[in-house]
């Protein structure tokens, strides 16, 4: 599989100029897929079947890679561009801003110990290395709260000492101290509130001795502009347009979209919701629209 940020995020410089990105990491064996009858049976006989592929691959020395791309917007273009780019729902066409490669992703070790390595591991966009910032994205600003409050109900309030979620370089933040199952020095016997008085507190990040920012002078910009519309038109549907285009290239993809659609839509026993869905994928493409309900009304009579 192919993942993607979704999230609009910055990277930095030390001057505090900076460029807007999207991440989008590929596969580089390429993308495959169960259809539903083969996943239906694969649930009852092997639901492991995915877990233990990837496993025996590593295991096998037959790593899985991805390559790293980022998208690059700068803020003036992002301050004129079409859609708003904190939108979600929107994608940046790669003609208008091309992928650029920034590394490689390679799973090459497997965990020794499935709940130690996994089942405490806990993730959070709020978790960033200089260079990297968060945009004024109205939920990638939502998630940088809840994912962490959601791993402190789930693992205690110091998961992050865990050796699995852990810095693997010294971070010095004497605002995050005691709690249960605190096995750290806890800050030895530094004062419990850091004044200006005590040291010389700085609330930036510092590389090499230069201020690296996660502020910009764009976030007034952004905050004014971050609002959404409650009205559909056209433009809403555009790229779904173009999603339904792409998947038309290879013999297949649309047949099996639209039978994948039929088969979950036929068990909506009310006519009128089954028609605001076709309605609704009318409006992306009027073929799309009818296909999917002559196949459902065929599965449904």
């Amino acid at each position: 599989m192919n993942a993607y940020s979704g999230h609009t995020y910055k990277f930095t410089k030390e001057d505090n100029t900076f460029s807007y990105i999207k991440v989008h990491i590929k596969t580089q064996i390429g993308v495959k897929n169960l259809t539903r009858q083969e996943a239906v049976k694969l649930a009852g006989e092997d639901p492991d079947y995915l877990v233990d592929d990837l496993f025996n691959a590593i295991e096998n020395g037959n790593y899985p890679v991805w390559n790293v791309f980022v998208q690059v917007m700068s803020p003036e273009q992002a301050e004129k561009y079409k859609w708003n780019i904190f939108d979600m729902t929107k994608v940046w066409p790669h003609k208008d801003f091309p992928l650029r490669q920034i590394g490689r992703l390679t799973l090459n070790r497997n965990p020794q110990n499935y709940f130690t390595d996994i089942e405490q591991a806990a993730f959070s966009p709020s978790t960033m290395v200089p260079g990297w910032a968060p945009s004024a994205d109205p939920m990638l600003q939502a998630r940088m709260f809840s994912y962490p409050d959601a791993a402190r109900y789930r693992l205690g309030v110091n998961y992050q000492q865990l050796p699995t979620n852990r810095a693997s370089v010294p971070v010095y933040c004497p605002f995050e101290r005691d709690g249960f199952m605190n096995f750290s020095d806890n800050y030895g016997a530094d004062p419990n509130y850091v004044g200006s008085t005590l040291l010389p507190t700085t609330f930036k990040t510092t590389k090499q001795g230069r201020t690296f920012s996660t502020l910009t002078e764009h976030e007034k910009w952004a905050g004014e502009v971050s609002s959404f519309t409650t009205e559909i038109g056209h433009q809403d549907f555009e790229q779904a347009a173009g999603l339904w285009a792409v998947l038309g290239r290879d013999p297949g993809h649309q047949d099996r979209f639209i039978g994948n659609i039929a088969d979950h839509l036929s068990s909506v026993t009310y006519p009128r919701l089954r028609v605001m869905v076709y309605e609704l994928f009318s409006r992306v493409n009027k073929d799309l629209g009818a296909r999917i309900q002559t196949a459902t009304e065929a599965l449904i009579a």
